[in-house]
């Protein structure tokens, strides 16, 4: 994992193809307020939203009575 520090209205520029850029809007106490300027086909999305879709699939294709997916498995099917 690359760990950068950013300071308000620094940004972050990811290139493929056509760059993804990352800025730091807001800096309140222990909240970072970040914007990300992505093309259209790049989804964006918070991890813990990935995680319940990721929930939701599994329990959609599980037989009635097998076991909830837990985090580790979550983030093997995350990480594919």
């Amino acid at each position: 994992m690359l760990v950068l520090s950013r300071k308000k209205d620094e940004s972050i520029v990811i290139e493929i193809e056509q760059g993804i850029n990352i800025k730091i809007l807001e800096v309140k106490g222990d909240n970072v307020k970040i914007g990300i300027d992505a093309p259209p086909h790049i989804r964006v999305f918070r991890e813990e939203v990935i995680k319940k879709i990721a929930q939701e699939n599994l329990a959609a294709n599980k037989p009635r009575g097998a076991s909830q997916p837990d985090d580790a498995m979550l983030n093997t099917i995350l990480k594919q």
